[in-house]
């Protein structure tokens, strides 16, 4: 007797041929996905500092990494926690932090400070060293601030020029702080830099900050610091206000059909 063939048998047979491909394929997509992670990577690490009791000491540290690496902050091998002496401020883009002391005392600030960066494939880790100096234990080189930024109120897209002038020997370099974070003054298009060779009022200006077109964005808390071989010291803070332009008063007067206005 002849059995006739069933049909459902017939059906399921492409399901098996696709059945290997398809493993194939999400194999290959994890794969693939756990090639794409990576261990965190430093971009940018905490320098050892020399700081003057009661001024201020600022490490940065910058990682990379897929997924992107959280960082901590060690001192003396214990977790740093935001508490009065001691702030952690992240970046906006997730990509670091800057642990901030202040106002720096001696001993206790004194120590080894370290920068963990880590994510679910690695972790890589930084230190560095604080010191921090009395008044009278600086030496002759040790940075001054001449001239540190003032109050100042700019109108929206106009030009913001916060001063800043040091001395110490070696020649200090000047930097900039807002808000705690260091200012970028390389990935803007220019729109925000350091003037090299100002004068104001006879004081040699290296490293004033100059912010064309102002944007509400800008407003903040800037600080300058000064950094030679010998140390750091920080300016007192200045705020930045920016403001909508005022549009010029609009006078009306009507005749007998029309309005106009000027």
């Amino acid at each position: 007797m002849l059995v006739p063939s069933c049909p459902t048998m017939h059906r399921a047979r492409p399901t098996l041929l696709l059945l290997p491909p398809l493993l194939l394929l999400i194999q290959g997509l994890l794969l693939h996905l756990a090639d794409a992670q990576t261990p965190p990577k430093f971009l940018r690490t905490p320098n050892d500092q020399t700081g003057v009791q009661g001024g201020v000491a600022s490490f940065i540290c910058q990682a990379t990494g897929d997924p992107q690496p959280k960082i901590v902050w060690n001192k003396k091998g214990k977790r740093v926690s935001n508490q009065r002496f001691e702030v952690v401020i992240e970046f906006s883009d997730g990509s670091g932090s800057v642990l901030r002391i202040q106002p720096l005392r001696t001993p206790r600030d004194e120590a080894i400070y370290e920068c963990v960066a880590s994510n679910s494939v690695g972790e890589t880790s930084a230190t560095t060293r604080l010191t921090v100096l009395r008044e009278d234990q600086l030496p002759p080189g040790f940075p001054t601030i001449d001239m540190g930024p003032q109050l100042k109120v700019v109108e929206r897209t106009r030009t913001a020029t916060m001063l800043c002038a040091a001395s110490g020997n070696p020649d200090p370099d000047i930097t900039w702080f807002k808000d705690f974070l260091p200012v970028n003054t390389t990935n803007n298009n220019g729109r925000i830099k350091q003037l090299r060779s100002e004068s104001f009022g006879g004081t040699p200006i290296r490293g004033a900050l100059q912010i064309e077109h102002s944007e509400e964005p800008d407003q903040g808390k800037y600080e300058c610091v000064a950094t030679n071989n010998d140390g750091t010291r920080y300016s007192a803070p200045a705020n930045l206000y920016v403001r909508g332009r005022k549009q010029p008063p609009l006078f009306c007067f009507r005749q007998t059909l029309v309005s106009h206005c000027l």
